[in-house]
């Protein structure tokens, strides 16, 4: 385990978020799939938070972040989940059809620390989950 530090602090905050395309629909692939990437990774830049591991499937997200005691998970997952949204709808204008309250991601989000179980184990989900990119359940 290795902590983290900031200006006046000592941390040590792991998160494994994951959330969905409104109503599950299977759209993260190809391009619109490294562009929801891409963006992910400029907002996590911009606001300290390292993503440890990260998975696009093709209706859902899952990333496994540290993120500094200054910014609240709901703060970044509006960060997230605003940013994308807006920017796939300027980017690939044949979403607002199927879209067309121009709402991408679904309402909520889950957001689980490793308290209960070790980080190898969240790591070795996203692997498998990475491995099985259909995301097709148990």
């Amino acid at each position: 385990m290795q902590y983290d530090k900031g200006k006046h602090c000592v941390f040590y905050h792991r998160y494994h978020l994951v959330w969905s395309t409104k109503y599950r629909y299977k759209l993260l692939r190809g391009e619109l799939q490294l562009r929801v990437r891409e963006i992910i990774r400029q907002v996590c830049a911009e606001n300290g938070v390292e993503i440890l591991k990260g998975v696009v499937s093709s209706d859902r997200v899952h990333v496994f972040v540290s993120i500094p005691p200054k910014l609240a998970v709901s703060d970044l997952m509006r960060k997230i989940k605003g940013r994308t949204a807006f920017k796939l709808f300027r980017e690939f204008p044949k979403l607002k059809k199927r879209y067309w309250g121009r709402h991408f991601w679904g309402r909520g989000y889950f957001s689980t620390t490793n308290g209960a179980i070790t980080e190898d184990v969240v790591l070795q989900y996203l692997e498998r989950h990475t491995e099985n990119p259909t995301g097709a359940s148990r």
